[in-house]
C-alpha cells in the first residue's frame, strides 16, 4: 500500500502531533518509509506546504527528502477534471480556488485504485456541498481509501525505537 500525504497531515502532524524539534525519529522515520516507496508527497502537497516557513518547510526542501518522499508521476489532466467534476461538481473560478489542491491528491490515489490511500486529517462532514466537500468524503465517493496519520502510523508499525 502507497500512503499518499494531504499537506494539512505534514503542517498538523508538525505543529500538533509530532513537532520536528520533539520528534526527529518520527520525521526520520517518515523519510525512510518514502525511500521504501510506503509514503510519498505529491507534487501539489508539497508545494503548498514548502510555500511556508519554519522547521518542517526546511526540512522538507532538503534533497534528502525531496528524493525521498515526492511521488514522482505526471498528474493526469482528465482524471483531476474527472475528480473535479464528480467530487466536488460544477464550480466558478472562487469554488475551485477554495477546493484548492485535494483533487489532484485523489486523482493521484485513483489512478492505481486498492494500491493506494489518501492521508489527511480532514474529517467526514457528508452534508458540506461543492468545495465545501472534505477529503474522506470524496475519497469514500470514489472508493479510495482514506486514513489519518495515526492510522497509517499504525499501518507502518512505528515506534520510536525505529532505527533505519
Amino acid at each position: 500500500m502507497l500512503y499518499l500525504l494531504d499537506a494539512d497531515t505534514l503542517i498538523t502532524g508538525d505543529r500538533k502531533a509530532y513537532p520536528l524539534r520533539r520528534f526527529p525519529v518520527f520525521w526520520e522515520w517518515l523519510r525512510y518509509q518514502g525511500e521504501l516507496g510506503n509514503v510519498k508527497i505529491p507534487l501539489e502537497q508539497w508545494e503548498e506546504v514548502t510555500s511556508g516557513r519554519g522547521e518542517i518547510v526546511d526540512w522538507l526542501r532538503t534533497e534528502e527528502c525531496r528524493a525521498a518522499l515526492i511521488l514522482v508521476e505526471e498528474p493526469d489532466p482528465a482524471m483531476i477534471g474527472d475528480t473535479m467534476r464528480n467530487g466536488y461538481g460544477e464550480l466558478d473560478e472562487n469554488g475551485v480556488e477554495l477546493v484548492g489542491r485535494p483533487p489532484f491528491l485523489i486523482a493521484y490515489a485513483r489512478t492505481r485504485r486498492g494500491a493506494r490511500t489518501v492521508v489527511t486529517f480532514e474529517v467526514s462532514k457528508p452534508a458540506k456541498r461543492g468545495a465545501n466537500r472534505k477529503v474522506p468524503d470524496v475519497c469514500r465517493d470514489f472508493g479510495v481509501p482514506c486514513c489519518t496519520l495515526f492510522d497509517m502510523i499504525e499501518a507502518l508499525d512505528f515506534t520510536t525505537e525505529w532505527r533505519g
